[in-house]
C-alpha cells in the first residue's frame, strides 16, 4: 500500500469539560470543603464575637457596685447627692481613708475578723480534708451510715440553734469572746467535707492500697498523695469559707458586745447607723472598701486554684 493511499484523520479536539464534573482534571470536593471551613470560622469567630460582648456587657454590670462605692468613698457630702450623678468625683477627698481610723474601731474589727476568718479556715479545711479522706478512702463500719448523719446536719436550720448554743456558750464564760465564733469551725465543714469527698472519689483506690502495701501510713499518704491531689479543690472550698466567715453578721451580733470584740461586720454596720444620719455616706463607703479587701485579696491569690478546680471538675464530671 502507497502512501497515498493512507487516509489520515485529523485529531479529536477534547470536549469541553464542565469544571468540578466527573472527567474534570479538578475534583469539586476541595473547594466545596474550602466554603464549608470558611463559613465554619465564621460562625465560630460571630459566635466569640458575642461571646466577648455578653461577658463584657456582665462584667461592667457585676463591677458597677464596686466601682460606685470607690468613687463614693472619694466625693464629698454634697457631692453625693448631685445630679446627673458624678462617676468622677470632683474634687477627690482621699481624707475620707483617713477618717475612718478615727471614727470607729474599724482597726480592731479587721484584726477581729482576720483572727476568726483565717483560724476557721486554715484548721477547719484541714480538719475537712482529714474527714473527706477518711470517708472516701478508709475502710470503717457504718461509714455510709455516719456520712449521710453528717449531710443530715444541713438540714437544719441555724436559727434553731442559736438560742441552745447561745446557752451553751454562756454556761462556760464564752460570751463576749470570738471563741463560740472559732472553736466550732475549728471541726471542719459539712459542705467542704461533702466537696472534697466527691472529689476524692475519682482517684483510684488502687494509689492508697499500694502505698499501705509500701507501708506507708494514712497520714503519710494524705500528706504526700491526697493533699497534693485535692489541692485546686481545697483551695477553691477555701475561698468560699473565708468569704462566708468575713462577712458573717448574725453570729458575732449575737455574742459579742464590746466593741474590742466586735469583727468588721459589727463595726461597719455602727458606722451605717451612726453616720447615716448625718448623710457622711462617704465614710460610709470608705470604710465598706476597706472591708472588702481582704476577701478581694484571697480570691486574686487562689484564682488560678479556683480555675483549676473547675476545670478538674467539669472534665471529671
Amino acid at each position: 500500500m502507497s502512501a497515498q493511499n493512507v487516509i489520515t484523520t485529523p485529531p479529536l479536539e477534547p470536549a469541553h469539560e464542565i469544571p468540578g464534573s466527573a472527567g474534570s482534571g479538578k475534583p469539586a470536593g476541595p473547594r466545596r470543603a474550602g466554603r464549608g471551613s470558611r463559613s465554619a470560622k465564621e460562625t465560630l469567630r460571630l459566635g466569640n464575637i458575642l461571646t466577648t460582648l455578653v461577658l463584657s456587657v456582665g462584667a461592667i454590670v457585676m463591677i458597677a457596685p464596686l466601682a460606685w462605692t470607690f468613687s463614693t468613698s472619694l466625693k464629698t457630702k454634697d457631692g453625693v447627692f448631685e445630679l446627673p450623678p458624678q462617676w468622677i468625683p470632683d474634687p477627690f477627698v482621699w481624707e475620707n481613708y483617713a477618717r475612718i481610723w478615727t471614727a470607729g474601731p474599724l482597726l480592731s474589727g479587721i484584726q477581729n475578723s482576720l483572727i476568726v476568718a483565717c483560724s476557721v479556715t486554715i484548721v477547719g479545711s484541714l480538719t475537712s480534708a482529714l474527714a473527706a479522706f477518711a470517708f472516701a478512702k478508709m475502710r470503717m463500719p457504718f461509714k455510709n451510715v455516719l456520712f449521710l448523719g453528717l449531710l443530715s446536719g444541713l438540714m437544719i436550720p441555724f436559727p434553731t440553734l442559736m438560742i441552745p448554743q447561745f446557752t451553751i456558750f454562756a454556761s462556760i464564760g464564752w460570751v463576749d469572746t470570738l471563741l463560740p465564733l472559732i472553736v466550732p469551725g475549728l471541726f471542719g465543714n459539712i459542705i467542704m467535707i461533702f466537696f472534697l469527698r466527691q472529689f476524692l472519689n475519682s482517684i483510684p483506690d488502687s494509689i492508697v492500697e499500694a502505698a499501705r502495701i509500701d507501708g506507708a501510713s494514712y497520714l503519710q499518704i494524705f500528706w504526700t498523695l491526697i493533699l497534693p491531689a485535692i489541692r485546686p479543690a481545697l483551695a477553691a472550698q477555701f475561698i468560699l469559707w473565708f468569704m462566708a466567715m468575713w462577712n458573717d453578721y448574725l453570729a458575732p451580733i449575737i455574742y459579742l458586745n464590746s466593741p474590742g470584740t466586735q469583727t468588721l461586720q459589727l463595726v461597719i454596720a455602727n458606722f451605717n447607723a451612726q453616720y447615716a444620719i448625718q448623710t457622711d455616706y462617704p465614710l460610709i463607703m470608705a470604710a465598706s472598701f476597706v472591708a472588702l479587701l481582704p476577701v478581694l485579696i484571697v480570691f486574686v491569690v487562689f484564682q488560678r486554684q479556683i480555675i483549676e478546680s473547675i476545670a478538674l471538675s467539669g472534665s471529671k464530671g
